[in-house]
């Protein structure tokens, strides 16, 4: 098993920690066939990134602030099937609370519905669209989640289950897991992550090194 070292983890939240993909889907279906767009391609460009930058690209000429409201409002009234992922739990109770953020595309009243839905631990950074100007795939969220925990973001180990999302990591300068949710190994690979696993149960706390405050983490089958 690879094992690597980090000062902090910074998770993506749907996808990574949470499978919230069936209400995702639900919705922009539901918004996608009401457009006369097609619902499995909206489904798939609206993940892993701000669902303001979905509504531009779809409706360039059409009002944004107000369709970028109505999805927000569907979202979080649809928590139905919303559960952690497998190994989320044990992942973010083995770790120091200091040395975990979460990094998510959605508004934070959206993130904190669908996280208190999961019922997982609350974390001590919580980035969200609304704490940045530029979302992912620009390095902004990274960044901001490594500096509230007191990092560098080269320092830290992102894990997405996004292209965009990886992408955002490595403009960070951070080193990035990939896990296989919504895209493949290879369209993760593309993006720059280092390694791919199939989600939180693949990575588990190593005993620390000598001489050394660092996470050491280890990666089953990579």
């Amino acid at each position: 098993m690879p094992e690597i070292r980090c000062e902090a983890l910074l998770f993506d939240m749907d996808g990574v920690l949470i499978d919230s993909m069936p209400a995702i889907a639900r919705v922009w279906s539901s918004w996608a066939v009401e457009h006369g767009f097609d619902p499995e391609e909206v489904v798939r460009a609206a993940h892993g990134r701000p669902s303001l930058l979905t509504v531009r690209d779809y409706l360039p000429n059409g009002d944004h602030p107000a369709e970028n409201r109505e999805v927000e409002r569907r979202e979080i009234a649809d928590t139905e099937g919303i559960v952690p992922l497998p190994g989320a739990m044990e992942l973010l109770e083995s770790l120091p609370h200091k040395r975990w953020a979460i990094v998510t595309s959605c508004t934070r009243p959206l993130a904190e519905v669908r996280w208190q839905a999961a019922g997982l631990p609350h974390p001590l950074a919580f980035i969200t669209s609304n704490d940045i100007l530029n979302g992912k795939p620009a390095p902004d969220p990274y960044r901001r989640a490594a500096q509230a925990l007191g990092f560098a973001s080269a320092d830290c180990i992102v894990v997405e289950d996004a292209p965009a999302g990886v992408r955002s990591g490595k403009a960070a300068g951070a080193k990035v897991i990939g896990m296989t949710t919504m895209a493949s190994g290879e369209e993760l690979r593309g993006a720059g992550a280092d390694w791919i696993v199939e989600n939180c149960a693949a990575i588990c706390l190593a005993p620390r090194a000598a001489g050394t405050n660092k996470l050491s983490l280890a990666l089953r089958g990579v």
